[in-house]
């Protein structure tokens, strides 16, 4: 896996260089301090990763990184910046994650693993799982978590904002509900609702309604999830009913 890093701060690449070497087996193939150097070099090669500083010289981090969002092969970004007022923006560019500076060993190490499991799923040969399907990026407390799909339980809508829950957290995204689903796997959720998305494998009890409609009662948790009559005969037709 071929990665490089953009900082301009040498204290900061020295110790996140030493981190990826003793933690990972990653290939350290470039060096920045500057964006206009690091656009000049994607334009003659292919990284996997790019570590991604926001206050550098000449071409700041998120100009960078919507340049790259840009490329047919886009390589995965990870933003490591003292910069916390960025994160909804770095959701909206889809980076990998959101490391605030200072950060901890254990919080970077854990970023690496989680970084080269997704890498190997989005190499995988056809038939294999894709990357857009192992995880997906949701925002806590202007950081952004890297969630295994399997984990969300369901997502509700509130007005241009989508909550997601998982069992003990709540997100709130800053996107519409149809944006945020479109971004989930169809074998696994379905949209039952205007206002609601839930995870199939999540469900564990369907309770007839009125007008012919159902509730579903979820795994671990409370709450009941309608299902709208607009939404019932697709529902009835993948639950088989």
């Amino acid at each position: 896996m071929r990665v490089i890093i953009v900082e301009d701060e040498v204290p900061a690449q020295q110790e996140l260089s030493w981190l990826i070497k003793e933690h990972s087996q990653m290939e350290i193939v470039g060096i920045f301090d500057d964006g206009l150097d690091v656009l000049k070099y994607l334009q003659h090669h292919e990284v996997d990763a790019i570590f991604l500083d926001i206050n550098i010289p000449s071409l700041d981090g998120v100009l960078l990184a919507q340049n790259i969002s840009k490329f047919a092969k886009r390589p995965f970004v990870v933003f490591i910046t003292a910069w916390k007022e960025h994160a909804v923006e770095a959701f909206e560019l889809e980076a990998f994650d959101y490391i605030l500076k200072p950060w901890e060993e254990s919080r970077i190490i854990s970023m690496l693993n989680k970084l080269h499991h997704a890498w190997q799923q989005q190499n995988q040969p056809q038939g294999g799982a894709a990357r857009e399907n192992a995880t997906i990026n949701l925002i806590k407390d202007e950081r952004i978590i890297v969630t295994d799909i399997n984990d969300i339980y369901y997502a509700e809508a509130h007005e241009k904002m989508t909550f997601v829950y998982t069992r003990r957290e709540t997100y709130i995204m800053p996107i519409n509900i149809t944006e945020f689903c479109s971004r989930l796997p169809e074998g696994h959720f379905f949209r039952c609702h205007r206002s609601y998305c839930v995870n199939l494998s999540k469900i564990r009890e369907i309770e007839s309604w009125f007008n012919n409609t159902y509730i579903l009662r979820l795994r671990d948790l409370d709450f009941q999830v309608p299902v709208s009559r607009s939404r019932v005969k697709a529902f009835r037709q993948l639950m088989r009913l």
